[in-house]
């Protein structure tokens, strides 16, 4: 096996454990289901990218096509609108209803789709669409960020800072940029979008673990003045 391919399998998988263990994390702890759902949905993605190498899947197979559902899913509206949305419970104290949750899921589903069947090749007007969906969820999260330092969590402010700032880069290269001496299938861009996509993850968690930690400690001595 080329170590390129083990490079890519090393980050592929731990998008894969971020991905299960944090998305189920969010849904016991917090039991905020609209980033635990999209973590898993991730997850399910990269497990699903290592079945297509195993089996040696062509653009034919119904993982290739799976993959294509996954992607178009997460990069519309999935770790955008979803992941805004799920974050606003730690920033804003805003807990989206039942129909927002199944609303903002089913865009993301219904582009899947869509895309995976009738959008193959992405078209210009689709990959800009993802340019910039992205940049907005981007600019919500650098927000996070400021939040983050104004409450002294200043290490998790710079490592979500610096998620954002990789997984920007890689939307907006992901459709139009082939790197120099790349394979066919991609794998040196690959590796490098899924590192960062598995950071992604894993900042975001502990940044909004912190946020979690921090709102409830505020609760907690405002209940103490209450009282006394």
């Amino acid at each position: 096996m080329e170590f390129k391919v083990v490079l890519l399998l090393i980050a592929d998988v731990w998008m894969i454990y971020a991905g299960y263990a944090y998305g189920a994390r969010f849904i016991r702890q917090y039991s905020n289901y609209l980033l635990g759902i999209e973590w898993i949905v991730i997850a399910l993605s990269g497990t699903n990218v290592v079945l297509l190498g195993l089996i040696g899947g062509d653009h034919d197979s119904p993982s290739y096509h799976l993959m294509l559902f996954f992607d178009a899913f997460s990069r519309s509206f999935g770790i955008t609108l979803v992941l805004v949305l799920g974050m606003l419970k730690v920033t804003h104290r805003y807990k989206p209803s039942l129909t927002v949750d199944i609303g903002a899921f089913g865009l993301a589903i219904a582009t899947g789709l869509y895309l995976a069947v009738f959008g193959q090749p992405i078209t210009t007007p689709w990959a800009i669409f993802y340019i910039v969906v992205n940049a907005l969820a981007s600019l919500f999260m650098f927000y996070v960020a400021f939040r983050l330092w104004a409450v002294d969590e200043r290490r998790h402010a710079a490592w979500v800072v610096i998620a954002t700032v990789g997984a920007a880069a890689v939307a907006g290269t992901y459709d139009f940029i082939h790197i120099p001496g790349d394979d066919e299938n991609h794998t040196i861009f690959y590796t490098i979008a899924i590192t960062i996509w598995a950071l992604q993850m894993t900042a975001y968690f502990f940044a909004y673990r912190a946020l979690h930690n921090h709102n409830a400690q505020v609760d907690a001595d405002r209940a103490k003045m209450a009282a006394a």
